[in-house]
């Protein structure tokens, strides 16, 4: 299997060189040229498998002939040592959630294989990486422990200053060692543009850059599995299809349930659920792609993203191209993503409500991400009769907002994974403008 850029300017390469290099040199994502299908019958068995075993089977027809079979298992076992709740909120409607990792947010599913996958191959390369990283939240935090304490990967995380929580803050410039986390005066999408330019810069190179956001297929790869998993244990049998909600801001995870669909997982729709950042869902129904620039500051923090990056993988599984800074040159098949997908945008008055109303009535906690996948449930709902199951992605534990939580009278409980965090002293504590050139000179006088 071969991977390419959705920019289609660069050399095709291995999965391998694909988690390697993190970006295209051409400044496109590498995305792979053919989606294989899961053999006859696999999901047959999915009911009966653990989560590692699912994982193990899922990645394996990416991996296979890269990593051992032995080493695999032992991977997707290790990265996968916590439990994965799917709780029936309503009749038909499920949240699974996916919050029980070390840093309680759906990104420590990606994190944790990505960082055991990258250790294998540094190690059978005897190489060594530094890890560029942009976060709007919990990206930061699941990737800094997953890599945390790792002798052959440097980490360099950026995160808008003004825009994550003190805990998700914490998660990042409390670690030390290998990590470093510097806040920058500006937006997500800066942070994520700086860290864009680093990987052509040809200055830089010497530094031997990788990724660990989703601009990176290794960050994808494992996100394809909880789908399978999902639908296992809500579906009555393999073939049942099921709706899914997902929390989209990057449109890391929404990928992940698409590459899954075109691996052979029966699904009806998928709700892609997003905050007032709306340019995907004006773009869905209007045919004009516009980015939201600067981005919207939403209390579902980590969704405040005024052009996904994954966005251009997404247009290329609909035959269409677009590039990094939202120029289309290819338009997609419009019709065939409305029939796939749904989309609606959501405010913060709605997000708050939804908490509230679903706590009210389910005595269920949403914290704001999950919430906005939940009212997209429900504005999907008022435009549909449909009894086909549903499930929405819970991607963050709800005490990682308590502000905002303690507002609407709703107090979280902390989970254990998150109670020594408030206690920790910042060792990061470097901030700078959102500039690239500074961030350039900083990177060559730490790392060079």
């Amino acid at each position: 299997m071969k991977f390419y850029s959705t920019n289609h300017k660069a050399e095709k390469v291995t999965i391998k060189e694909a988690i390697l290099m993190g970006q295209a040199p051409d400044k496109g994502i590498f995305t792979p040229e053919a989606i294989p299908l899961l053999d006859e019958g696999v999901s047959d068995s999915f009911s009966k498998m653990s989560y590692p075993e699912i994982a193990y089977t899922v990645t394996k027809k990416y991996l296979d002939g890269f990593i051992p079979d032995d080493k695999l298992k032992s991977i997707t076992e290790e990265a996968y040592n916590f439990d994965v709740p799917i709780e029936e909120a309503e009749p038909g409607k499920y949240v699974m959630r996916l919050d029980r990792g070390p840093t309680a947010a759906f990104k420590d599913f990606a994190a944790r294989m990505m960082a055991r996958m990258v250790e294998y191959f540094l190690e059978e390369e005897n190489k060594n990486l530094l890890v560029l990283v942009a976060t709007s939240g919990d990206t930061g935090g699941a990737v800094a422990s997953a890599y945390y304490g790792m002798d052959n990967v440097k980490m360099v995380i950026l995160f808008p200053k003004k825009e994550v929580s003190e805990r998700q803050r914490k998660q990042m410039t409390t670690l030390g060692k290998n990590i470093q986390a510097i806040a920058v005066e500006g937006k997500f999408d800066d942070c994520q543009a700086m860290v864009r330019n680093a990987f052509v810069d040809k200055e830089l190179q010497k530094l031997h850059l990788s990724s660990a956001n989703s601009i990176n297929f290794g960050r994808l790869l494992p996100q394809i599995v909880y789908y399978f998993y999902a639908h296992s244990r809500v579906a009555k049998d393999a073939t049942e299809k099921v709706i899914f909600s997902v929390p989209s801001g990057n449109f890391g995870n929404l990928l992940g349930g698409l590459i899954a669909m075109r691996m052979g997982l029966p699904v009806k729709k998928f709700i892609v659920a997003v905050n007032e950042n709306d340019e995907f869902p004006v773009f869905l129904y209007s045919e004009n792609y516009e980015p939201v620039a600067p981005s919207r500051n939403c209390i579902s923090s980590a969704m405040n993203v005024g052009h996904p990056t994954s966005l251009a993988r997404l247009v290329e599984l609909y035959n269409g191209q677009i590039d990094e800074k939202g120029i289309i040159h290819k338009m997609p098949d419009m019709e065939l993503m409305r029939k796939d997908l749904f989309s609606v945008s959501i405010t913060d008055a709605k997000t708050r409500e939804t908490i509230k109303e679903v706590y009210a009535k389910n005595g269920l906690i949403l914290e704001p991400h999950g919430a906005v996948g939940w009212a997209g449930i429900m504005e999907y709902s008022k435009k549909n009769e449909d009894s086909t199951p549903v499930i929405c992605l819970e991607t963050a534990d709800p005490a990682k907002f308590p502000e905002e939580l303690e507002k609407l009278g709703i107090s979280p409980k902390l989970p254990e994974s998150m109670k020594k965090v408030d206690s920790l002293e910042e060792v990061d504590k470097t901030a700078i403008n959102a500039d690239y050139e500074e961030f350039r000179k900083l990177l060559l006088a730490e790392y060079s």
